[in-house]
């Protein structure tokens, strides 16, 4: 499994799933943390997708989240954005 740091961006390798008190190497930055999650939104309810998590003030320090997900990526869901943006835009592109 691979996890990218929200802090530095370093790319880290797990054998299993991130533990709730790992650390990117590089940077020291707690990893088992919101900016980490698939589930981090910074436009849903308390920066969250998941409706059942508790809430947790601060997103960037180490959390006991038992819903957390890492995110591979920390581009995926920009990359996701831009390709629904572009199939929109090809959809309605005016033929010349």
């Amino acid at each position: 499994m691979q996890v990218q740091c929200f802090h530095c961006q370093e790319v880290l390798k797990f054998e299993s799933k991130v533990g709730f008190r790992d650390e990117c190497l590089k940077c020291r930055s707690d990893l088992h943390v919101c900016k980490n999650c698939e589930f981090y939104d910074k436009k849903a309810y308390n920066e969250c997708r998941e409706p059942s998590a508790e809430v947790v003030r601060e997103k960037d320090r180490a959390n006991y989240c038992e819903f957390f997900i890492a995110r591979a990526s920390l581009h995926s869901a920009v990359d996701e954005k831009a390709k629904l943006k572009a199939a929109a835009e090809a959809l309605f592109k005016k033929n010349n």
